[in-house]
């Protein structure tokens, strides 16, 4: 309880939530999403229910409650776990989807979008005879299949060019010569520029929202992308851009996820059986650690501006 009170002492009133499976348990966490303080934390023996996900998230609004504290936004992954339990425990209540794992699934369709290209290109490839090719017409088919399998490795080698956010005018003149003569494919990088603009803070949500439907309108016009690009058609999206209405909302569930990669980093020093006890000892230690750290990181700042401030001091009385 002592460490809770001093976690929210300093709330934000944004939190993000996420699960952890490890191995046949299930670690449920909130954290701070501005504070970066994992605030509470349950170990399950099972995988999570929406059931468990709304006591969860009703043991936390007790806390809030009891301190009188106000939620002002959540954000979670683009997992179906948290959209109801929110709805019921928190209503009214911004959800925010994390940006990043939505741009990962869009990048991921992508570049299989890429890959099943290079699968075409490659049943193209013309059958040559064993040995050199002695005639004229065999000679232009070699070229021919060279050709073709320098732009297929080329498009492996530089697919980060189609999902990369920006690109520099190198990279650009090297995206424009492997794509000679594949407009579906430089179609694709545009649906991509198009999509990093839906997350720009500089709009509302409603504009996002605008733009989001003229582009699922163009990609439906083409055949091959509207197949390959279905993760533009989801509802998460709409929920990703949440976060353009308030500008204090973050935009990833960065601070939980933090925590998880320091989790999975620990665990992988341990050589025993692990056990819902102790994989709840290694999480109390954890958030132990955390709040000596943080209180280390104020006492610096502190002594940093102490600092600053005597030598401003003496500076005004030399002057």
């Amino acid at each position: 309880m002592d460490y809770l009170d001093s976690a929210l002492a300093d709330f934000s009133g944004y939190i993000a939530a996420d699960e952890l499976y490890d191995g046949p348990f299930c670690v449920l966490s909130i954290v701070d999403n501005r504070n970066c303080h994992r605030l509470i934390y349950e170990v399950l023996d099972h995988n999570p229910t929406h059931a468990d996900i709304t006591r969860f998230f009703r043991r936390f609004r007790r806390e809030l409650t009891q301190r009188g504290l106000k939620l002002l936004g959540v954000t979670t992954d683009g997992s179906p776990l948290y959209p109801e339990p929110l709805a019921e425990v928190f209503p009214g209540v911004p959800h925010q989807v994390c940006e990043f794992h939505v741009l990962k699934e869009i990048n991921k369709e992508i570049l299989q979008a890429v890959a099943q290209v290079r699968r075409e290109l490659k049943k193209k490839l013309p059958k040559l005879k064993r040995g050199r090719p002695s005639s004229k017409a065999a000679r232009k088919t070699a070229c021919r299949k060279k050709k073709l399998q320098d732009k297929i490795a080329d498009l492996f080698e530089y697919r980060h060019l189609f999902v990369k956010h920006s690109l520099t005018p190198k990279e650009k003149k090297i995206f424009r010569r492997i794509t000679r003569g594949l407009p579906p494919l430089r179609e694709l990088r545009l649906i991509v520029d198009q999509v990093y603009r839906l997350f720009d803070r500089r709009c509302r949500t409603e504009t996002a929202l605008e733009k989001l439907a003229k582009l699922r309108h163009r990609v439906r016009r083409f055949k091959m992308l509207g197949q390959s690009l279905k993760k533009l058609f989801t509802p998460n999206i709409e929920k990703a851009l949440t976060f353009l209405d308030d500008s204090l909302l973050p935009s990833t569930s960065n601070a939980v996820e933090r925590g998880y990669r320091r989790h999975r980093k620990m665990q992988k020093t341990i050589y025993r059986v692990r056990t819902q006890e102790h994989i709840s000892q290694r999480i109390a230690i954890d958030m132990q650690r955390e709040e000596q750290s943080h209180m280390q990181r104020e006492e610096q700042s502190q002594g940093r501006f102490q600092t600053i401030t005597m030598l401003h001091n003496k500076r005004r009385k030399a002057s």
